[in-house]
């Protein structure tokens, strides 16, 4: 008869088997998995800028032009407040 003596473990062998069962149940589920899904048709993007740089060129320019506006307008309201001071207030 053979003699049994059980064996300590280490924790850096049980750590290691742990690993390996665990390996072993997820490997099967991952390549045995089948999906019936179809490739999604490309994305149409809009032209829209897409680095950041050409995002924040793209808002300067807009205020710039805002800003413009607003001074021309600010600018015929003086004017035309100026004409009616002038004329006496018709």
């Amino acid at each position: 008869m053979t003699d049994f003596r059980p064996e300590v473990m280490s924790r850096r062998k049980a750590l290691s088997l742990l690993g390996l069962a665990t390996m072993g149940l997820t490997i099967p589920a991952t390549v045995l998995t089948v999906s019936d899904a179809e490739a999604q048709a490309p994305q149409v993007v809009p032209a829209a800028p897409t680095t950041g740089t050409e995002r924040r060129q793209d808002r300067r320019t807009n205020r710039v032009k805002r800003r413009t506006r607003r001074r021309a307008a600010r600018r015929m309201g003086r004017a035309e407040r100026g004409e009616l001071r002038r004329r006496g207030g018709e």
